[in-house]
C-alpha cells in the first residue's frame, strides 16, 4: 500500500506534516507523544497495522508540531490542549473531511476525545488505544516531574528508561530501535514539554460529555498507561464499551497488533485480520522471502542478532528489520513464537 504525505500550515505559517494510505470513509489517528510519519512506515509493524485499518478506509496520521517532519521550532505557548485540538482541526479541513471516524492512541486519544466532545456532528465514532482520563493519575508528583527532568537533561537514558516502560517484554534490539526513533523524532526539550502536557491533560469533565458511540481497547499489563486509567474513562463514557487484551507492550503494533485489528475492526466496520491457528502450517513460513528464512531459521537455532549478522555477512540493524518482517508476515507477536513456527514449518 502507498502512502502519501503533505504539510498543512497552521496560523504563523508552521508547518505540520500528515500522511494518508487507503481510500474510503476516513479513520484519523491523532498524533501521539512524538512520531516520525515518514520514518516509521518503514517499520514493518506499524505498517501492517496501519494496512490493516487502511483495507477500506482512508487513514490519516499526522506529526505534532515540533516532532517528525513537522517544523521541529515551537514556541512555548502552543504546548496546550486547545493547540493541539487546532493542530487536528487543521489538518482535517486540509483533507476536506467534514466527519470521520477517531482512532486515538495513548495521549493521541485525549486530543481524540477533546475534538468528539466539542465537536460532536463532525465525529462518527470513536476508538480509544492505552488512554486515560486524568494525566496527573500517572504517577506521583514527584515521579512525572523526575521523569519530565530525565528526558530533558539526559535525553539519551530518558528515551531508554520509557523504552523499558513501553514495552517491557522487549528485546534489547527491539528497545535500542525505539530508543534511537524517539531522539530522532524530537529533542530533549520538546520531547519534555510534550510529557509535560502528557501529565498535566485532564478529561474526566469532557468525557461524559461524548455522544459518540465509543470503544475503549487497553493491554492489561500495560506500564506506560494503566489498565485502572482505561477503565475510568470507559466509566466516564456515556455510550462505550471496554475491551481488554493480554500483553504489556504500550503502542498497538508493538506484540500482537493483529488483536488489536481485530478487536477494533467490527467497530470501524473493516474486516479484520484472521484469528491467528495454534499452529502456523509450512506454507507461511514458506511465504517469506529467501533472506526471511535464513534469519529466521539460525534464530530458531539461538542464534542472536549479532551472530546471525556474522553469519549471513550483514548488519545487526538489518537482521533486526528482517526479523520484524517475518512477525508481521507471520503475525506472531514473539521471537520465540517465530522459532516454533520454522520447526513447524521444516526450516530446523
Amino acid at each position: 500500500m502507498r502512502q502519501t504525505t503533505g504539510f498543512v500550515r497552521l496560523p504563523g505559517g508552521r508547518r505540520v506534516a500528515f500522511a494518508v494510505a487507503g481510500d474510503g470513509p476516513a479513520v484519523v489517528l491523532p498524533a501521539w507523544w512524538v512520531s516520525n510519519i515518514v520514518e516509521d512506515w518503514h517499520f514493518a509493524p506499524l505498517r501492517r497495522f496501519v494496512e490493516g485499518l487502511a483495507a477500506d478506509r482512508m487513514v490519516v496520521r499526522y506529526d505534532r508540531l515540533g516532532t517528525g517532519l513537522s517544523d521541529r521550532t515551537r514556541p512555548a505557548d502552543t504546548y496546550t490542549p486547545e493547540f493541539e485540538e487546532a493542530t487536528l482541526c487543521a489538518v482535517l479541513d486540509e483533507l476536506g473531511l467534514e466527519r470521520m471516524a477517531l482512532l486515538g492512541i495513548s495521549c493521541g486519544g485525549c486530543i481524540a476525545a477533546s475534538f468528539a466532545a466539542r465537536s460532536p456532528e463532525r465525529v462518527d465514532r470513536l476508538v480509544l488505544y492505552g488512554s486515560y482520563a486524568d494525566g496527573h493519575s500517572l504517577g506521583p508528583p514527584k515521579a512525572r516531574a523526575g521523569m519530565v527532568d530525565l528526558v530533558r537533561a539526559h535525553w539519551g537514558l530518558g528515551s531508554r528508561l520509557l523504552a523499558d516502560v513501553f514495552g517491557p517484554s522487549w528485546s534489547a534490539e527491539n528497545r535500542a530501535d525505539f530508543t534511537v526513533f524517539q531522539r530522532a523524532s524530537a529533542d530533549a526539550e520538546v520531547a519534555a514539554d510534550l510529557l509535560t502536557l502528557v501529565y498535566e491533560t485532564d478529561l474526566r469533565d469532557q468525557l461524559p460529555r461524548i455522544s459518540a458511540p465509543s470503544l475503549v481497547v487497553h493491554r492489561e499489563h500495560d506500564r506506560a498507561m494503566r489498565l485502572s486509567g482505561a477503565r475510568e474513562v470507559a466509566a466516564l463514557l456515556p455510550c462505550a464499551d471496554l475491551v481488554t487484551l493480554p500483553g504489556d507492550a504500550h503502542l498497538p503494533w508493538h506484540g500482537d497488533g493483529d488483536a488489536v485489528l481485530r478487536a477494533v475492526a467490527p467497530f470501524l466496520g473493516i474486516k479484520g485480520p484472521p484469528a491467528p491457528t495454534d499452529k502456523p502450517d509450512a506454507g507461511a513460513v514458506q511465504g517469506l522471502s529467501v533472506r526471511e528464512r535464513e534469519v529466521l531459521a539460525l534464530v530458531a537455532q539461538g542464534l542472536s542478532d549479532a551472530q546471525v549478522a556474522e553469519r549471513l555477512v550483514i548488519s545487526p540493524h538489518t537482521v533486526h528489520r528482517h526479523m520484524a518482517n517475518i512477525l508481521a508476515k507471520l503475525g506472531l507477536p514473539t521471537r520465540a513464537a517465530a522459532a516454533a513456527a520454522a520447526a513447524r514449518g521444516g526450516l530446523l
